[in-house]
């Protein structure tokens, strides 16, 4: 009897205790779906005022959905500023610069990674020593540049500087790194180059990492703004941060239309993070496993 009893002890579980894991998981749910509200209410926000008609921004009390509900066009109604030119200008320039420098760095990331020559740790450190140069201390010398280039106010020069990437460089060598070398042998025993290794062995295995990494730089491309102020003063090549600021005026701002045109510039951001969020998240992880 002791022995039995013993066991049922061990296998019977209180309702009471069942439910004490249960109370502080419920407890966090709410507090997730509380802090993602929150975080959520200003991009509402936005997309409200963005819908509201000029005398309806500073009504008091504010209404988060307009009434009536308008349906109108979010920036050509008022044919103020060409934002869609804007918008073409801004995809352009990300995606061609987002296809360089992928391109780029995962050669340079793949030489630094499996092309052992003398001095190649030395100069990926200079290299990566870029990075604690802050884009403003280049920004003269560079727009010089530029203009010997004849690239200034062009699509050019909006797009050279963006070639390359030590940042981009960096997270592919690591993904590189962590690739077996057994691969790449077997690949040199058979006749192949390292052209053939890196084009059809090694890329396919870090398309995490590159797509990680097309995406971190598709976004820093699109929500660039101090560069392309500087280099272009023709409306017609300006991207889209750049065409929103001229909507805020001396005197009077019309809150409508900026919202509106931030409306418009994170949509693409939101939908392209949606679309690559899996690869994302597995870059990162492989780009840290070894290295």
């Amino acid at each position: 009897m002791p022995e039995l009893a013993a066991a049922l002890q061990t296998v019977y579980v209180s309702p009471r205790r069942r439910l004490r894991p249960a109370v502080p998981r419920a407890v966090l749910y709410v507090l997730l779906v509380v802090g993602g509200l929150a975080m959520l209410f200003p991009f509402a926000w936005m997309v409200s005022t963005s819908l509201k008609p000029d005398l309806a921004v500073f009504q008091t009390p504010p209404q988060l959905i307009p009434k009536p509900f308008p349906a109108v066009e979010l920036l050509d109604r008022r044919a103020r500023v060409p934002v869609w030119r804007f918008l073409i200008n801004s995809a352009l320039v990300a995606v061609i610069s987002t296809a360089l420098q992928v391109g780029t760095s995962a050669m340079a990331a793949y030489a630094f990674a499996r092309l052992k020559f003398r001095g190649s740790n030395t100069l990926f450190l200079l290299y990566l020593t870029t990075l604690m140069v802050p884009f403003q201390v280049t920004i003269v010398p560079l727009f010089i540049e530029m203009k010997y280039l004849h690239f200034v106010n062009s699509y050019p020069g909006l797009i050279v500087p963006s070639i390359a990437s030590a940042y981009g460089t960096f997270l592919l060598r690591q993904a590189f790194l962590s690739l077996p070398a057994e691969l790449e042998e077997a690949a040199f025993v058979d006749g192949a180059s390292h052209w053939t290794v890196f084009a059809r062995i090694a890329l396919p295995l870090v398309r995490p990492s590159l797509a990680t990494f097309a995406v971190l730089s598709f976004i820093a491309s699109w929500n660039s703004f101090l560069w392309p102020l500087v280099i272009i003063s023709s409306e017609k090549l300006m991207t889209l941060p750049v065409g929103l600021s001229n909507l805020q005026g001396e005197h009077l701002t019309a809150w409508n239309l900026v919202m509106a045109g931030a409306t418009i510039s994170v949509l693409p951001i939101l939908l392209v993070y949606l679309v690559a969020q899996k690869q994302i998240v597995r870059g990162f992880v492989l780009s840290g496993v070894k290295g």
